[in-house]
């Protein structure tokens, strides 16, 4: 065993990101950092399992890239996964770039890999220059302490045990061990702004200092190791002022002062948001409710009250409506409470339907006989935008019978003339 192979095998079973029984995932591109990751792993005979993603975006280099990889792992004798992505569709489908696009599609597949194989960890091959890249982009960005901590050595099932070392002692150890690996072009491309920091900026930093990107990492470790005491502190804050992950109340903002901006930032840290609308937000604290912000992770609503934010990743499935609808006949009104209706089983014609708000939907609350907007309806139950658009509504044909757990239409109510009444009870199967 070589000098540096000790070295870099005594820095990850220091880390202890593995209890050496459990199964690892390798994430493999066939890159050099990755090819080392595996080879390191490989030389702590840790049950192992590779993973290969192809996102089919360079054409003849990326069924290269591929080719290679399965070539590695029959030669160290690694198990290997295999996804391929159309990821400019995706990206195109979502809205979102390239680069995003392919992020996700990787991170779900070891997501899932993981679950599948009850796996222990996913390890990737990010390493220290990756790390003061990263803080610089977030510079750029502009960012709090969460981006000045750049990336953390475990991320859930995701961990970096390479965190701490230089490439250029990956190179070493790669040619120390005969092994070969290939080169992604596109990292050579300066259209991407990480590729500009490392093609240009980092040179130029170096040249000043030329252990520059260990000066960078040290300050995110320090960043980073700092968090859980400003972190405590911030969230005491949240609770005395009842912040939660989804709503903040404007007062809280604009009791805060200077500190505002800070305390926006943490709270939406984990959203998406970028300093300018972040800015933008702070700005308009005091104007019409309704606005609204949106990251690729979430929508952002400025009500009367509060902020509140909504995740974006729910799909049509996740917002359809989450409830039970259970009817009988009685002979008679009985139990009430706001998941409770009674009707004229002689108006009804069966089966009734549930479903959300559409553009122009009244219906004729019980008690006021007359007609009104739903949308009207429901601005005087101050209800937010993003309740409004999931409020469940019961119906009989077009005709809305019930705004659950609000008010039941007049037309269908029972009256001393009904010959038979209907109960019909709500029960909320998910969080809605």
């Amino acid at each position: 065993m070589s000098f540096l192979m000790d070295v870099l095998l005594k820095h990850i079973q220091k880390k202890q990101f593995f209890t050496g029984h459990g199964l690892v995932l390798a994430a493999v591109s066939g890159g050099a950092d990755s090819v080392a990751l595996l080879s390191l792993l490989k030389e702590m005979a840790l049950p192992l399992h590779a993973l290969h993603c192809n996102f089919h975006l360079r054409g003849e280099e990326s069924d290269r890239d591929e080719a290679f990889v399965r070539q590695l792992c029959r030669q160290l004798d690694v198990p290997l996964t295999v996804a391929t992505f159309d990821t400019a569709s995706f990206a195109k489908e979502k809205g979102i770039s390239i680069e995003m696009a392919a992020r996700d599609q990787r991170y779900e597949f070891f997501k899932r890999q993981a679950e599948e194989r009850g796996a222990e960890a996913v390890a990737v091959a990010h390493h220290l220059d990756d790390q003061a890249e990263t803080l610089l982009l977030n510079l750029l960005r502009g960012t709090g302490l969460r981006g000045l901590a750049a990336m953390k050595p475990r991320s859930g099932i995701i961990v970096r045990p390479l965190l701490d070392v230089r490439r250029t002692d990956l190179i070493t150890y790669l040619e120390e061990k005969g092994l070969t690996y290939v080169t992604d072009s596109s990292n050579l491309e300066r259209d991407a702004r990480r590729n500009r920091i490392r093609l240009d900026v980092m040179p130029l930093l170096r040249q000043i200092n030329p252990r520059a990107d260990e000066a960078l990492a040290q300050t995110a470790r320090i960043v980073r190791e700092s968090l859980p005491i400003y972190d405590e502190a911030v969230r005491r804050r949240f609770d005395e002022a009842g912040v939660t992950p989804t709503s903040l109340p404007l007062s809280f903002l604009r009791d805060a002062g200077d500190e505002a901006p800070a305390l926006l930032h943490e709270w939406l840290s984990d959203w998406g948001f970028n300093s300018s609308q972040e800015a933008e937000i702070l700005r308009s604290l005091e104007t019409t409710p309704g606005r609204m912000w949106m990251s690729p992770k979430a929508s952002l609503l400025l009500d009367r009250k509060d902020l509140i934010i909504r995740p974006s990743a729910e799909t049509e499935a996740e917002n359809a409506l989450q409830l039970n609808l259970r009817q009988t006949e009685v002979d008679k009104i009985g139990e009430t409470g706001p998941m409770i209706a009674y009707f004229d089983a002689e108006k009804l014609n069966l089966p009734l339907r549930l479903r959300t708000p559409r553009p122009g939907d009244f219906f004729y609350p019980l008690g006021l006989g007359g007609r009104k907007l739903l949308s009207d309806f429901m601005t005087d139950h101050h209800l937010t935008r993003f309740q409004k658009e999931k409020q469940p509504l019961l119906c009989h044909g077009d005709d809305i019978i019930w705004v659950i757990g609000l008010r039941s239409d007049h037309r269908y109510r029972v009256t001393k003339d009904s010959k038979a009444i209907v109960k019909i009870e709500i029960e909320i199967k998910d969080n809605f």
